[in-house]
C-alpha cells in the first residue's frame, strides 16, 4: 500500500488485533511483512498464551486514518496459517465509560463522617452560604469547577453534529482541565441552538462553577452568547475556540518575531479567516501592539465600506485594514511580514507566500489541511506553524486554557479580561528561552509541565492590574474595581 505525502502514523487510528497463529518459524515474520506491505507501523507486541501448535499474541498497529486501519486488518485475515480473532480500536477503548469521572474529597466511613458531610452536620455549613455567599468559594467546589458548555454545532472539523456526539470532545478538555491545570470540569451540553435558551441554562446552572467555558459553538450565536453571558455573569466566560487558540498564536507569534528578527509594532499581517478564531486572534494580536492587520473572507479583503459588511465583520472593518486595502488574501500579503490562516485550505498559495516580505512568518492553521502545505513554503518562508502535530511548531489550545482558568480561578477572579490573555500568550512564549528558539521550535511542548504554572501566575498577577481579583495571589481578599 502506498500512502500518501507527510502520512503520519497515529496512535488516534490505532489497533490492537488479537491473532492465533501457527507455531512454526518465520510464521510472525510473515505477520508483522503483511503489516509493513500495508504500511502499518508495528507498536508493541504481546504474548496472550500458547496452545498447542499455535501461540495467540495481541499485536498493536498504527494506522494513519480509518481507512489505512481496515487495510491493515485485511491484510493479516488473508494471510495463511493466521486467524485474527478480535480487533480492538484503542481509541474506543480508552473512551469506554467515559474518560472523567467524580471522586470524593473526604471519606464517608463512620456515622461521624456521614453526619459531617451530609445531614445534619450540612445545614449549619448551609446557612453560613445563605448569610455570606461570598463563603461559597471555600466551602463548595465552586473554587475550583469550571463547566464546559456546548451546543455542538461546530465541533472539531465535523461542524454541526449535535450535543450527544459532542460529549467525547468535551469530555476530552475536562479531563486535560484536570490533567494540566488541577481544575475540575464538568462537560455540559445543551440540547438547544437558541442564543437566548443557551444564556438562561448557563446563566441558571453557574452560581455551581467557578468559571464558564464555552465550546465549539458556531459562529455568529457564539459572539452573542459569549457576550451576553460576560454582562450578565461575575465570573469568567471564556470561549476557547476564540480566545485560547489567540493566546497561543500570540506566544507563537511572539517567539517567530524574535527568530527573525522583527518588532511587533512595526510587522504587517495578514489573517483569512474572520469567524470566531480570526476575529479573537486580531484582537490578541492588536492588544500586544500590533498596528496593520489586514483580515480576508471568502470575497477578499474586509474594508471599511464594502457593500454587504454587517454585525461583527463591520466592526472588523472599522478596527483593521488602515490602508483599506481591497483586494484578494493572495494580494494582501505582498511585503507582509506574518500570515496567520484559520481558514481553510486553498485560502492562499504559494505564489501569494512569495510576495511575502523577506524572513516570512507563517502560520497556517487550517485543520487537518493547512491553507498551503509547508513542504511547498520551503526557501518562501523562515517560520511556519500549523495546528497539526505531525509538523513542527503545532499551535493547540492545551497550552493556554488550563493555565488561563487556574490563574482565574486562583484569585476568584469575576472576568477574564484582554490583559490577561496577553499576559498568558507572554508567559506561554517565554517557556522557551531566547537562545533555544529556531525557526522549528517557536511553541513549547504541551507536555512541558511548566507552561501551565506559568500562565496561571501570570494571569493571577493581570486579573489583579485589571482589577477583576476578589483575592490577591496572597490569599487575602480584595474588592474589585467599578
Amino acid at each position: 500500500m502506498t500512502l500518501p505525502p507527510r502520512a503520519h502514523h497515529s496512535a488516534s487510528f490505532s489497533l490492537t488485533l488479537r491473532i492465533r497463529l501457527q507455531d512454526t518459524p518465520g510464521a510472525f515474520a510473515d505477520l508483522a511483512r503483511a503489516i509493513a506491505d500495508a504500511g502499518g507501523l508495528l507498536d508493541a507486541i504481546d504474548l496472550v498464551r500458547v496452545e498447542a501448535g499455535t501461540k495467540v499474541r495481541d499485536v498493536t498497529v498504527l494506522a494513519t486514518d480509518a481507512a489505512h486501519a481496515d487495510a491493515i486488518t485485511a491484510a493479516c485475515q488473508h494471510l495463511p496459517g493466521v486467524e485474527v480473532e478480535r480487533v480492538s480500536d484503542r481509541t474506543f477503548l480508552l473512551h469506554l465509560g467515559g474518560k472523567i469521572h467524580m471522586d470524593a474529597n473526604a471519606p464517608v466511613r463512620t456515622r461521624d463522617d456521614l453526619s459531617m458531610a451530609y445531614t445534619p452536620g450540612v445545614a449549619r455549613v448551609c446557612q453560613a452560604i445563605a448569610s455570606d455567599p461570598e463563603s461559597a468559594w471555600n466551602l463548595t467546589v465552586k473554587r475550583n469547577t469550571v463547566a464546559v458548555v456546548t451546543d455542538g454545532t461546530a465541533v472539531l472539523g465535523l461542524g454541526d453534529i449535535g450535543p450527544l456526539a459532542a460529549m467525547p470532545v468535551m469530555e476530552g478538555k475536562a479531563l486535560l482541565f484536570k490533567e494540566f491545570g488541577g481544575v475540575d470540569a464538568w462537560p455540559i451540553c445543551l440540547a438547544t441552538k437558541d442564543p437566548d435558551e443557551i444564556v438562561a441554562a448557563v446563566a441558571a446552572i453557574a452560581p455551581g462553577f467557578g468559571g464558564i467555558n464555552l465550546e465549539d459553538i458556531s459562529a455568529p450565536r457564539c459572539f452573542e452568547i459569549e457576550s451576553r453571558l460576560q454582562r450578565q455573569l461575575d465570573i469568567p466566560v471564556f470561549h476557547d475556540d476564540q480566545h485560547g487558540t489567540a493566546v497561543v498564536v500570540l506566544a507563537a507569534f511572539l517567539n517567530a518575531l524574535k527568530v527573525v528578527g522583527k518588532r511587533v509594532e512595526a510587522v504587517r499581517v495578514v489573517v483569512t479567516g474572520v469567524g470566531a478564531a480570526g476575529i479573537a486572534v486580531t484582537n490578541t494580536l492588536q492588544a500586544a501592539g500590533v498596528t496593520h492587520i489586514v483580515g480576508c473572507d471568502r470575497a477578499g479583503a474586509v474594508w471599511r465600506g464594502r457593500p454587504g459588511l454587517e454585525g461583527v465583520k463591520l466592526a472588523y472593518a472599522e478596527r483593521t485594514n488602515p490602508d483599506n486595502f481591497r483586494g484578494t488574501a493572495d494580494e494582501a500579503l505582498e511585503s507582509a511580514d506574518v500570515f496567520v490562516g484559520l481558514s481553510q485550505p486553498g485560502a492562499v498559495t504559494r505564489d501569494g507566500i512569495a510576495r511575502m516580505a523577506e524572513d516570512a512568518v507563517v502560520f497556517a492553521m487550517a485543520n487537518p489541511t493547512p491553507e498551503v502545505a509547508p513542504e511547498e513554503l520551503e526557501g518562501l518562508a523562515t517560520v511556519i506553524a500549523t495546528g497539526r502535530s505531525d509538523y513542527p511548531n503545532q499551535i493547540n489550545n492545551v497550552l493556554a486554557f488550563p493555565g488561563i482558568f487556574r490563574g482565574a480561578l486562583d484569585v476568584r477572579a469575576s472576568a477574564i479580561t484582554p490583559g490577561m490573555e496577553v499576559a498568558a500568550g507572554h508567559a506561554i512564549a517565554g517557556a522557551i528561552a531566547d537562545d533555544e528558539l529556531s525557526p522549528d521550535y517557536i511553541v513549547p511542548s504541551v507536555f512541558n509541565r511548566n507552561v501551565a504554572e506559568n500562565v496561571a501566575q501570570a494571569v493571577s498577577a493581570a486579573a489583579e492590574r485589571d482589577g477583576v481579583a476578589r483575592k490577591s495571589s496572597d490569599g487575602t481578599a480584595r474588592g474589585l474595581s467599578a
